[in-house]
C-alpha cells in the first residue's frame, strides 16, 4: 500500500454499495487517497451488507475481513476520547472523532446532514461520494480511468464490461459516471 498524502475517512454508508466501495478502495490501492475507518464503521458496514444488500452473514464478514487485511493501516484507534466533545448527532460522533484524530481532510459520507459545516473543524470537509469521486477524477483522470478498467476486468463471475460497471456505479454516483463517460472514447 502506498501512503497517499490525502487522508480520508470512509463512512459505513459509502462502503455498502459494492461498486462504490471497490472504486474507493481501488483509489486507495493506487495511492490517490489514504483511507481510514474504525471498528464501529466496519461493524456498521457488515450489518448493513446483510440488512440492505442481503448478503449472508458469512459473506459480509468475509468482505469486511478482506478490507481489513488489504488495508491494515486504515484502522483508526485512539480517537475515543474525542467522541464526547463532538457536536454532530450522537450516532455519528465516532466517525467525526476518527476523522479529526487522523487529520483527515475529507470525510466521505452519503449522510451529509449529520456532518454539517458547523460541526466540523475548518480543516475538514464532508463530501458525498459522488462529489468526492468527481474531484479524484479531475485530479488524476488517467489513473481513475485505469482503475475503473481494472475494476471491471477483475469482475469475472459473471464478467462485467466497463460500460456495465459504469451503469452500476451510476445508481450511486451519477455525476461521477457522467464525468467518466465524457473522458472515454465514443462507444464505450
Amino acid at each position: 500500500m502506498i501512503h497517499a498524502p490525502f487522508p480520508v475517512v470512509l463512512d459505513a454508508n459509502v462502503l455498502i454499495p459494492l461498486t462504490v466501495c471497490d472504486t474507493l478502495l481501488s483509489a486507495a490501492q493506487e495511492g490517490l487517497i489514504q483511507i481510514h475507518w474504525t471498528e464501529l464503521i466496519l461493524e456498521e458496514t457488515r450489518r448493513n451488507l446483510v440488512r440492505t444488500l442481503g448478503l449472508s452473514e458469512e459473506k459480509a464478514a468475509r468482505r469486511v475481513a478482506a478490507m481489513k487485511a488489504a488495508f491494515p493501516e486504515a484502522m483508526v484507534t485512539g480517537h475515543e476520547g474525542l467522541i464526547p466533545s463532538m457536536t454532530n448527532p450522537e450516532k455519528d460522533r465516532h466517525v467525526l472523532a476518527a476523522a479529526i484524530h487522523v487529520g483527515a481532510q475529507t470525510l466521505v459520507t452519503s449522510n451529509l446532514r449529520d456532518f454539517q459545516k458547523q460541526h466540523l473543524p475548518a480543516s475538514l470537509q464532508a463530501q458525498a461520494p459522488d462529489i468526492f469521486l468527481q474531484h479524484l477524477l479531475s485530479q488524476a483522470p488517467e489513473t481513475v480511468l485505469e482503475l475503473l478498467r481494472a475494476q471491471a476486468e477483475a469482475l469475472r463471475n459473471p464478467p462485467i464490461s466497463l460500460r456495465k460497471l459504469l451503469d452500476g456505479l451510476a445508481r450511486s454516483v451519477p455525476g461521477f459516471v457522467e464525468e467518466v463517460r465524457k473522458r472515454l472514447p465514443p462507444g464505450l
